[in-house]
């Protein structure tokens, strides 16, 4: 053999050679367009993560208002109970390499999130095949129930200059008012003070629902925090919070 012919399966590997050596092996775009439909699948047990409960029609209604996201089956009752919930997800993926691709390759894939106290914080979703249903649809969430803080203002006792409010007459107060049982209370004693809370649980990630109020000398307040204290890491919604109210934000 002479020795140009055997140079030539070397010269036409040269250009593969510089690639892999100048931008490592290039993956397909399919495993690519996968991998960035995972990752959105991800968000879901991200966004879903955490120790609240929820019910398999509150996680289904949450992860599907989700950009990207369809909701092709919840498994389970309950994120406390059991196993668990298992959501099965479908998102797409898009990636595009000009040196396999004419054009942008796009996928959709489904993969199986868990959602129970015990999950693991941005664990990978599971591979699985897509069921031949379509999508599942969720009617809007109920109505929160609705926290009385007109009657409570009108109920609260009225403490004289000098005196002190009583903690066990406003939970009287607030036991006669007949609230959903949804509706956390808080009541505490401070000095002279009486301070409550009036909550309904959120999301973790809108601003909370709540209304505060204190009973003291001469003063019975009753307001609805402002909402950039209602929100998650702040600490708007505490009877704390009742018994020396923040500032007004700016």
């Amino acid at each position: 053999m002479s020795a140009g012919r055997a140079l030539r399966p070397l010269l036409l590997l040269a250009p593969l050679a510089l690639l892999v050596a100048g931008c490592g092996v290039a993956e397909p775009s399919e495993k690519r367009a996968t991998d960035e439909a995972r990752e959105v699948a991800k968000t879901v047990g991200e966004r879903l993560y955490g120790q609240r409960p929820r019910t398999a029609d509150e996680a289904g209604r949450e992860a599907a208002g989700m950009e990207g996201v369809e909701v092709m089956r919840v498994d389970g009752t309950s994120s406390q109970d059991g196993d668990g919930l298992e959501l099965v997800v479908r998102t797409s993926g898009t990636a595009f390499n000009s040196t396999f691709d004419i054009e942008e390759v796009t996928v959709r894939r489904c993969f199986a999130v868990r959602v129970a106290p015990w999950s693991e914080w941005r664990e990978k979703p599971r591979d699985l095949d897509c069921p031949d249903s379509p999508p599942l649809v969720f009617g809007p969430p109920p109505e929160p129930p609705r926290l009385p803080g007109r009657e409570l203002r009108a109920k609260l006792p009225r403490v004289p200059e000098g005196g002190r409010a009583d903690e066990a007459e406003v939970r009287r107060v607030l036991s006669a008012l007949d609230m959903d049982p949804v509706i956390r209370t808080e009541v505490q004693e401070e000095g002279a003070w009486v301070g409550v809370l009036l909550l309904v649980p959120g999301d973790g990630f809108g601003p909370q629902d709540c209304v505060l109020a204190r009973v003291g000398p001469g003063e019975r307040e009753v307001w609805v925090p402002p909402r950039i204290q209602r929100m998650r890491g702040e600490a708007g919604c505490t009877v704390s919070n009742a018994l020396h109210p923040a500032p007004p934000p700016h």
